[in-house]
């Protein structure tokens, strides 16, 4: 039996430890103490053994973009042969807009989504990935939201419209909004004066209208507002649908809605997988932008809340007095019940019933919480594409701390979303740069944004997403992929081990930021058919920074630890399983909730208020006596009565007096913002994943809370392990966006390794030659081929090879030779950090990755820091070749070729994309630009 990851690792683990506990109990009693000696050390050898050879289901995923949809299944099967040959691990299928038009000269066409020709087409996917050992999951839709041709507008995302209508003086009617279908008047309401905003505290409800104009009694000779509130709908289209894909996005709060969707789409397309499901089915972010209504939500807000919606409706949208963001409060949290009830746990249902998991990015519009995350089998984040997202609240870490507490092994995150942008700018330094900030926030699945399907027909460098990463065969440096596939394989293998050992619990203040929510005006498309997006607050976790503000984290990690956040809803059914738990800025609060965390502070855990103590009731019944006794609980709490009960109005002092109470887990000496952490604590032994996140060399001594008598580094690049000389001494010399992994455990572990000193170091940078296609010519020093005008825009892969003569003395038990291409140059941060472009800030002397032959012998990559390899078992006395395949972007080509204007495309089926940032493309330098080097050293203790 193997080792695996994710839900089969841990059943071997329970299985070992059954087995463990059979044989113990059927030892004879003399053979006892040996066996229980024995049993750590074979279960880490064991784990080292796997290490090495990671299990498959910790590869990476790609997201698999088919266009159109227009696959062919010769294609399908090429595409499915490059990923397993690069060490990707399994696909999601999702289909998108097309990107070429129909031609019947040479037969290509789209075929509409969910057609026979497509089920067809992912029947056959589906096969050839199971006969390659690679996971499937499938996207219950085209484009995002959830939607399209099956969902009528009685069944479209809901919005709650507000018309505004001015009367004149002496006016006694007002003519009635018109309604279109789906719509429905929910009441009139008659406000003093015409100016903006209005004084909704003088509010009068009006009788219904039983015509096209309603009364208004009482003769006035000064202006007024009547203002209607119409059950309406948003208007939104599914967006980046394929063909015959296109309709309105579903509303999130109608199980109606996404019964439809799941009979007329989920289960089509499920029946393409036959007797073998689909790994997963997958929900993407909810994006259904302004729903914030459903037309029984009057009906289910009074069942739920005990109170009637319809007077307290101009809450929503002005000042009504103090009692506005109680009523706020109630409508955001009755959205957010609603979506749990009506739209994931429908999903998560059917899944289960289909024989598959679900897999579900739960965050976005509607304002689902974190709680709404029990509602799924793999919970998924995505990453905000900025250097710091691991230093501040991220869907990343709501995903991972939804796992971690609902006991979800596997956490995947939507990576690389944004990186890099253009399309085929990113590099394999950039996909490492930012893969390590998902580990460092607990993700240990990476599911890649993305592979764009591409036929022969497209040429080079093929079809892309409008958005960022195309990350496929058709970049030149793809030769790299196996080898970063591999790090990424081990290290998610490694973060997978164990349970996490994050000490802090970020309490999420939901009552508050659904007291903040206001209905907006109406969603309308641009220019380009976009959706707007903005002008909505309808969300949790867009909203949430505002109110965690921007200290918490930083605090928090700076000090030495780790953290997951929490919410009420977690604590209400799962307790605090941490150490210490904040209450950051926490004004609104359930006294229910309140009280559990008294619990659990008289238990143990320690509590700490900041900014503020809680002190108001969340909704609005009952709200005077609610508030009183959250106010007492607050006064008991922090009144010094509770040993372990704190208040920091200062939250710029949050670090030191964590440091002061609790022993940090990781500290860095110097200290430095940019060395990121993440601890698992295991059976035998506690395992640091450790990451510098800058564009500099950073040498730290090192200390670790659970250093224990042994200690070693995991190469998550080799599979090898390595014993440091002082588990509680280690001196940590952390490349530019360097990672490591630090092993401790109390059972012997691999041995120490020598360190290796520079004897000499030899320039070989003259004279290489450099083959392109069929042409070699003669270098006599190295520079980008750029600089050549006939190889301006040439993207592809150049061959370096070099004759170097070696003395056996170089070769000698006890020396290394090393290929060394020197240092990366560092590229100044832009401040404030892109948004929307992760990058890694350092140039690469080899642009941007290179496979080294020796001897014709594979001896390793180049795409990294350090930029150098150990050649010495591939060399001889005498004469050697080394040849250096170099591959660069695909961008030179795109800078010199004339881009697509998809003007008839966009004539056929709609602006359903605009390219990102191929504007003003320029060739990048490539190639070999720094000075190589032979560096040889030799073992020393």
């Amino acid at each position: 039996m193997g080792l695996a990851c994710g839900r089969s690792i841990c059943e071997y683990s329970l299985m070992l430890r059954s087995a463990r506990v059979f044989l113990l109990c059927c030892l004879p009693v003399v053979g006892l103490a040996q066996q229980a000696a024995t049993a750590p050390s074979a279960e880490v050898a064991r784990l080292h053994e796997v290490f090495a050879h990671p299990p498959d289901d910790c590869k990476i995923m790609m997201r698999w973009w088919w266009f159109g949809p227009s696959a062919t299944k010769p294609e399908l099967k090429r595409e499915l042969e490059q990923m397993k040959a690069a060490g990707i691990g399994g696909v999601e299928i999702a289909t998108l807009y097309p990107l070429a038009l129909d031609e019947p000269q040479s037969g290509f066409h789209n075929y509409a989504f969910a057609s026979d020709e497509h089920i067809d087409n992912l029947r056959f996917a589906a096969e050839q990935a199971r006969r390659l050992g690679m996971r499937v999951d499938i996207t219950l839709g085209s484009g995002w939201p959830f939607g399209g041709r099956a969902i009528p507008v009685t069944q479209a995302a809901g919005k709650l419209r507000v018309e505004r209508v001015n009367v004149a003086p002496g006016s006694a009617s007002a003519p009635v909004p018109a309604m279109e279908a789906g719509e429905k008047l929910l009441a009139a309401f008659m406000v003093p004066g015409a100016d903006r905003p209005l004084d909704y505290r003088q509010v009068h409800q009006l009788p219904m209208p039983v015509g096209p104009r309603v009364e208004i009694p009482g003769a006035s000779d000064s202006e007024r507002t009547v203002v209607f509130f119409v059950s309406s709908r948003t208007g939104m289209m599914v967006k980046r649908a394929a063909v015959g894909a296109t309709g309105f996005v579903l509303d999130h709060y109608d199980s109606v809605a996404i019964r439809n969707h799941l009979e007329n789409i989920g289960d089509r397309l499920l029946s393409a997988f036959g007797d073998h499901p689909p790994y997963a089915v997958f929900s993407d972010s909810l994006e259904d932008y302004g729903s914030d209504w459903t037309p029984a939500l009057l009906q289910e807000f009074e069942r739920r809340r005990g109170y009637d919606l319809t007077p307290m409706l101009p809450a929503l949208v002005g000042d009504i007095g103090p009692e506005t963001a109680a009523v706020r409060h109630d409508w955001g949290r009755t959205l957010t019940e609603l979506a749990d009830e009506n739209y994931l746990e429908p999903i998560h249902v059917w899944a289960h019933k289909h024989s598959t998991l679900f897999r579900s990015q739960t965050y976005g519009f509607p304002p689902v919480t974190l709680s709404s995350n029990r509602f799924e089998d793999l919970p998924e984040g995505e990453g905000k594409a900025t250097l710091r997202m691991w230093r501040a609240f991220s869907d990343t870490r709501w995903a991972a701390s939804a796992g971690h507490l609902f006991g979800h092994p596997v956490i995947s995150s939507e990576t690389w979303t944004w990186l890099h942008s253009p399309a085929f700018r990113a590099t394999p330094l950039d996909m490492k740069a930012e893969a390590d900030l998902h580990f460092l926030q607990g993700i240990n699945q990476l599911v890649g944004h993305g592979w764009p399907y591409s036929p022969p027909e497209a040429g080079e460098p093929g079809w892309r997403m409008y958005a960022a990463g195309a990350l496929n065969a058709h970049n030149p440096w793809w030769m790299v992929m196996p080898d970063l596939a591999a790090y990424l394989q081990r290290a998610s293998f490694a973060l997978r081990q164990g349970k996490p050992a994050n000490d802090i619990a970020i309490f999420l203040p939901e009552d508050d930021v659904w007291a903040s929510f206001k209905a907006r005006s109406q969603g309308r498309k641009s220019a380009t058919g976009e959706f707007d997006e903005t002008g909505s607050n309808i969300t949790m976790d867009e909203s949430m920074p505002e109110f965690l503000g921007d200290q918490v984290v930083e605090q928090v990690l700076d000090a030495g630890f780790n953290f997951d956040f929490i919410d009420a809803g977690t604590i209400d059914t799962l307790g605090i399983p941490y150490k210490v738990l904040i209450l950051p800025d926490v004004h609104r609060i359930d006294p229910a909730t309140y009280e559990k965390i008294v619990k659990f502070a008289n238990a143990g855990v320690i509590v700490i208020a900041t900014r503020r103590l809680p002190d108001t009731a969340p909704g609005y019944r009952e709200a005077t006596a609610i508030t009183a006794r959250v106010k007492q609980i607050s006064t008991s709490l922090f009144g010094g009565q509770m040993a372990k009960a704190h208040f920091v109005e200062d939250e710029g002092s949050l670090g030191a007096m964590l440091a002061s109470t609790l022993n940090p887990d990781f500290a860095a000496e110097p200290a430095t913002p940019d060395i990121g952490f993440i601890h698992r604590h295991l059976e035998y032994g506690d395992l640091y994943f450790v990451a510098n996140t800058s564009n500099q060399e950073r040498e730290i001594h090192a200390k670790f809370r659970a250093a224990r008598r042994f200690g070693e580094q995991w190469d998550p690049f080799t599979g090898k392990t390595e014993g440091l000389p002082d588990p509680k001494r280690i001196v940590l010399d952390l490349q530019p966006y360097e990672s490591r992994l630090i092993y401790f455990s109390d059972v012997p572990l691999s041995p120490v390794e020598r360190d290796f000193k520079v004897q000499s170091r030899i320039d070989i940078s003259r004279d290489w030659r450099i083959t392109i296609g069929n042409t070699t010519v003669r270098l006599e020093s190295l520079g980008s081929w750029t600089d050549v005008e006939r190889l301006r825009y040439f993207s592809g892969v150049v061959s370096y090879d070099k004759t170097i003569s070696i003395d056996e003395s170089a070769l000698q038990p006890g020396r290394s030779v090393f290929l060394d291409f020197g240092d990366g140059t560092p590229v100044a941060l832009p401040e404030p950090l892109l948004r929307f472009n992760m990058r890694a800030y350092l140039e690469s002397p080899v642009r941007e990755a290179a496979r080294v032959y020796v001897n014709d012998h594979p001896a390793g990559y180049v795409w990294h820091p350090p930029f150098r390899l150990d050649i010495v078992k591939f060399l001889k006395p005498g004469a050697n070749t080394i040849r250096i395949l170099v591959g660069n972007t695909a961008i030179n080509e795109l800078a010199g070729a004339d881009l697509p204007d998809y003007r008839l495309l966009y004539n056929r089926y709609g602006v359903e994309f605009v390219p990102q940032d191929m504007q003003n493309l320029k060739p990048l330098p490539s190639g070999i630009l720094g000075t190589v080097s032979l560096i040889e050293s030799r073992a020393e203790r």
